[in-house]
């Protein structure tokens, strides 16, 4: 492929992201229209016609993310990241040319609950034949060459190895782990130096053989293509889902219910820095939760909307116990956390940590005032529609609809149902799904000392490793 050819198709797409962001000046923005329906197969399909520009966003979408891992830890993420290494006979390097000739992206990711594959591709019918031909040998046939494999193997083991090097990823693993004994969304995304050696090519396959398959997916396609392109897409996808021996497969098995926290737990993690990491938390919400809103809203308030966040004046503004402190609810499948994060000097440590949960107390009692909702809910619904306007977001937020059970009116609904929310709904919210009193506490950073679990006012000493942060 020429370097002429190559740049041509590279201002082509800087080209469109400018025309997109003209469009979204030019005409008023409406909640896009989901339509819906299943393959011959069962594939789950989302589809949004958006005409403007000649492009095609698609995400092929499974509940195969890192929960499924069972006892092969970090199983998922190898298997999402080997698919593109060696497809029908063609190895990574002519893959990624074929893509790369018409000016197609492809990409894998892979959460707690899901795991995804993508295109993106121009709808001009050379380009999209080709991209979408060559996304279709990677769905249908895929290699996990095991030369590809060992490597990838190798460079897992090596980002292991930094992660212990890294507070911030120490204290986040801790976190999840403390937070979900004995549940998979407490096992590290990523597994671990054991989980990662054991592996072999044959347990990536016998994952995609089980997860990768109609039943337990869903296709999202977001661009310039009619219905019955999309129906014709979606049912090449569904025909390449059934590659060798896989048939229509089976929903993936529940994820076990998340157990709230009996007790209230400090767990200090020592690591040689001059900062402490600091996370405190809970099971919080999952998709779908009827109080999903008044948290979101409240949240927004607190900890989620930057320097104006409650949390943000009282920690750094007035007291300058750290540059940045946030906190967010993670929804999930099951319940996922309720975060408050911040970094501070080791010797403000105990001080940080109590001023963070203080002001949490106080939110909880006394809730956003009502000129601060007012403005959180201006803020919310004023920025709402350029988080849907652009293909890879609306694609994002179908995807999220389609895997959680979503309404198909959810973005349609979506501002109405923050500014009803009222203020009393926020303050009921917070005080039935926060227990102050059951606060999960991770710090890393300076010497070893005992995990402590609390009470509202007192604590008792546990043991405590520094390898719990990485297993």
């Amino acid at each position: 492929m020429s370097v002429y050819k190559k740049s041509s198709l590279s201002f082509s797409f800087r080209f469109l992201n400018a025309a997109m962001l003209l469009v979204i000046s030019l005409v008023s923005h409406a909640a896009p229209k989901i339509e819906s329906w299943e393959t011959s197969s069962g594939l789950r399909v989302y589809f949004v016609n958006v005409p403007e520009l000649p492009m095609l966003d698609l995400r092929l979408s499974f509940a195969a993310g890192s929960a499924y891992d069972g006892v092969k830890l970090g199983v998922a993420g190898m298997t999402a990241s080997m698919l593109n290494k060696g497809a029908a006979g063609l190895n990574a390097d002519q893959l990624a040319e074929k893509f790369e000739s018409v000016g197609a992206n492809y990409s894998a990711n892979v959460g707690r609950d899901t795991a995804s594959i993508s295109l993106r591709t121009l709808t001009l019918e050379e380009q999209m034949d080709t991209a979408l031909s060559t996304w279709l040998k990677v769905i249908e046939k895929p290699e996990f060459p095991e030369a590809d494999f060992e490597r990838l193997k190798k460079q897992a083991l090596i980002g292991l190895q930094a992660e212990k090097q890294n507070p911030g990823s120490i204290a986040s693993k801790a976190f999840y782990a403390n937070l979900y004994p004995n549940h998979p969304y407490g096992q590290p995304e990523n597994g671990n130096e054991d989980s990662i050696d054991k592996m072999t090519t044959a347990d990536l396959k016998a994952f995609y053989k089980q997860y990768f398959v109609n039943k337990n997916g869903q296709i999202a396609l977001v661009g310039a293509i009619d219905k019955q392109q999309a129906v014709n897409i979606a049912e090449g996808i569904s025909k390449a889902l059934m590659g060798g021996d896989r048939g229509v497969g089976e929903k993936a098995a529940v994820i076990p219910a998340v157990k709230p926290l009996d007790e209230a737990k400090t767990v200090r993690i020592a690591y040689p820095s001059s900062q402490a990491h600091i996370y405190i938390g809970q099971p919080g919400n999952k998709r779908g939760d009827k109080d999903y809103f008044p948290l979101y809203l409240g949240n927004h308030e607190l900890g989620g909307s930057g320097f104006t966040s409650r949390l943000m004046k009282e920690i750094r503004v007035k007291r300058g116990l750290s540059y940045s402190v946030y906190s967010y609810f993670i929804p999930m499948k099951e319940f996922g956390p309720f975060m408050l994060g911040l970094q501070t000097k080791l010797s403000q440590t105990d001080e940080a940590i109590k001023v963070a949960r203080e002001v949490l107390k106080t939110f909880q009692n006394d809730g956003p005032s009502e000129e601060n909702l007012k403005a959180s809910k201006i803020n919310i619904s004023g920025g709402f529609p350029l988080r849907t306007a652009s293909n890879s977001d609306i694609l994002g937020y179908i995807e999220m609809i389609g895997m959680y059970d979503l309404p198909l009116n959810y973005l349609d609904t979506f501002t109405q149902v923050v500014n009803d929310t009222t203020r009393e709904e926020v303050i009921d919210a917070f005080k039935r799904r926060v227990n102050l009193d059951k606060l999960l506490t991770i710090v890393v950073g300076g010497e070893a000392v005992a995990t402590k679990t609390d009470s509202a006012d007192s604590e008792s000493v546990e043991t405590s490793e520094k390898k719990e942060s990485t297993n």
